[in-house]
């Protein structure tokens, strides 16, 4: 299947700190500031879960999260989290293959898009700009590479990673999309932009327009 991670799921998190130390927690965690107390919280390719604990400690309770996870063993993982008194419904699904019911108040994609190739990407936001209230943040973390004056650590780094993403995990795509151009196009208002290991990582806190 593709862009499933069973296969690596027990040492992913492992697997990312040996590479990259704390700066994919911290690139997520540096965005739950946006999170406003009762919010309803879409999470979409989430992983082990730790981000669950991460946001209870912000908001032990009063959140209303839906976690979409394609991977078995993730969501098993996920399942594990102490998550305060928030309740966290679980679904082990791509998120192309998620039936949205109503709309909500945060979307959060953290290293999502830089499974899909440029055609899904874009169907991707669409679903889930159309499941995003007006006024609404969405808080989008991704791997990043500037088209205009690319480093070549970062492209050597990225094309190793998707060497081995592909081998185990199925992924087909083979270089990230540019999903800021797409928060542009509806618009979005830019709330937050912050970079990560030398700008290889980037964070964004988007508001959807009214």
């Amino acid at each position: 299947m593709a862009n499933n991670y069973d296969s690596i799921a027990g040492i992913y998190d492992i697997l990312g700190g040996l590479v990259f130390g704390k700066a994919l927690q911290r690139s997520q965690s540096g965005l739950l500031k946006w999170i406003p107390p009762k919010s309803r919280i879409l999470i979409v390719g989430g992983g082990t879960g730790w981000i669950l604990e991460r946001i209870a400690a912000d908001h032990p309770a009063g959140l209303d999260i839906i976690y979409v996870e394609a991977s078995a063993k993730m969501v098993a993982l996920s399942r594990q989290r102490k998550t305060g008194e928030n309740t966290v419904a679980f679904i082990c699904l791509p998120i192309e293959e998620y039936t949205f019911t109503g709309l909500f108040d945060i979307v959060l994609t953290p290293y999502l898009f830089d499974n899909f190739l440029p055609e899904e990407a874009a169907h991707i936001f669409q679903l889930l700009h159309h499941a995003l209230r007006p006024g609404g943040r969405w808080l989008f973390v991704d791997f990043c590479i500037d088209a205009s004056q690319p480093k070549p650590w970062q492209k050597l780094l990225l094309r190793i990673m998707y060497i081995f993403f592909r081998v185990t995990c199925g992924v087909k795509a083979k270089n990230v999309v540019d999903i800021t151009q797409h928060f542009k196009s509806v618009p979005y208002r830019l709330l937050q932009e912050k970079e990560y290991w030398s700008g290889f990582i980037k964070a964004y806190a988007y508001e959807k327009n009214l």
